[in-house]
């Protein structure tokens, strides 16, 4: 038997309202199936399970906020029932997720793990949920109870959102300490095989240069993982997968990020496809619970009627964010002579405590590289 909580989907969300339930008791469920509809500020999002299981016992009603963390379900054993002759493996143990330092802070603590209650993303333990659990820290506050209200309406939800997104960003300018770089990019050879490519395309799956500019930050961040993860606990940690999340606007105002799982190993009419399908759900307010959770690195791009350049903020627990300015006809030098040709401005917001300018440049560096043979995108 396990709990399933209310989970963190980004680092500004606190709570959230159940809107909906999927499933009811009895239902069985594997994961990544969707279990739940939650309201946050940014929008509603479908939550999915992360293990296999039966719904035993849903614990709060549709309408009541919780917080992160908060047991909404409760899930029974996810292993098969045994056969008749009464074989069958017993079910797995499940998995909790335990940071490295608060693996370490226990063993040097002499703290039970077993009985810490996590705080972190996705209800993981960390650090702090040891110390408090050895009685170094803080007392444990008593859980708070469910309050059940109505979801916001629309012109409160776009305020809401307003509201959490300018206290992430202020706490992220205040606790990060950014570096900024930039790296102007020759779009020649990248504009001149899209123009090939949606040649044999038809209309509704033409690409995007959008599409060439993350495919290029995915392959560059495999040769540069040192941008590609997470500050957690006071270290740096290395994500197993590239997921950006792509920064999109919302036509209420605000904006969310969601991820495009494993972005690198999709063609660019897969990226494409994805990429229209994810813009649209993120205005539709469709959004599901691992593509708030996973980004590795966001990147944003502002599109041909965008500014030059931008210089964009981290958004925590990432340590870097890769920007796009449109691409505009500049002055470029080149083999002695002077043209003018068409460019874009790359820009990389920084977490100096993960890294510095040199691996900062490399990645510019790199991304700019790619981007000069598009053929291998």
């Amino acid at each position: 038997m396990s709990d399933f909580c209310m989970p963190s989907l980004g680092a500004d969300m606190d709570s959230g309202i159940v809107l909906e339930w999927r499933v009811k008791p009895g239902d069985r469920v594997k994961r990544g199936d969707i279990v739940a509809v939650v309201d946050t500020s940014k929008a509603d999002i479908e939550i999915e399970v992360f293990e296999d299981g039966t719904i035993d016992e849903l614990l709060v009603p549709v309408g009541t906020r919780v917080q992160v963390g908060t047991p909404i379900a409760r899930l029974a054993d996810g292993a098969s029932p045994p056969s008749a002759n009464g074989g069958g493996p017993p079910p797995e143990a499940e998995r909790r997720r335990i940071s490295p330092v608060a693996r370490r802070t226990a063993a040097e603590l002499g703290v039970d793990l077993d009985a810490v209650k996590g705080t972190g993303p996705l209800g993981a333990v960390v650090k702090a949920d040891v110390e408090r659990a050895a009685g170094n820290g803080a007392p444990v506050p008593p859980p708070t109870p469910p309050e059940t209200r109505p979801a916001e309406p629309e012109g409160d939800r776009a305020e809401a959102m307003r509201a959490a997104i300018a206290h992430l960003m202020a706490r992220s300018k205040r606790e990060v300490p950014h570096y900024y770089l930039r790296e102007d990019v020759d779009m020649s050879a990248a504009l001149s095989f899209l123009e090939r490519r949606n040649a044999e395309l038809p209309v509704a799956r033409r690409l995007l240069p959008a599409a060439l500019l993350l495919k290029a930050t995915a392959l560059a961040l495999a040769d540069v993982p040192e941008l590609n993860g997470f500050w957690n606990d006071g270290r740096f940690e290395q994500a197993t997968g590239i997921h950006l999340g792509l920064a999109v606007s919302l036509r209420g105002g605000g904006l969310v990020a969601p991820a495009l799982h494993d972005t690198g190993r999709r063609s660019l009419e897969e990226l494409m496809e994805s990429m229209r399908d994810l813009v649209r759900r993120a205005r539709a307010g469709t959004l599901r619970s691992s593509e708030m959770s996973d980004p590795t690195l966001t990147v944003t791009n502002l599109g041909e009627r965008g500014a030059l350049e931008v210089y964009g903020v981290i958004y925590p627990p990432q340590v870097a964010l890769v920007g796009f300015g449109r691409i505009a006809e500049r002055p470029w030098a080149a083999g002695g002579m002077l043209a003018a040709r068409p460019v874009t401005t790359a820009t990389l917001s920084g977490d100096h405590r993960a890294s510095d300018g040199v691996t900062g440049g490399r990645l510019l560096a790199a991304i700019a590289a790619k981007l000069q043979r598009p053929e291998e995108l």
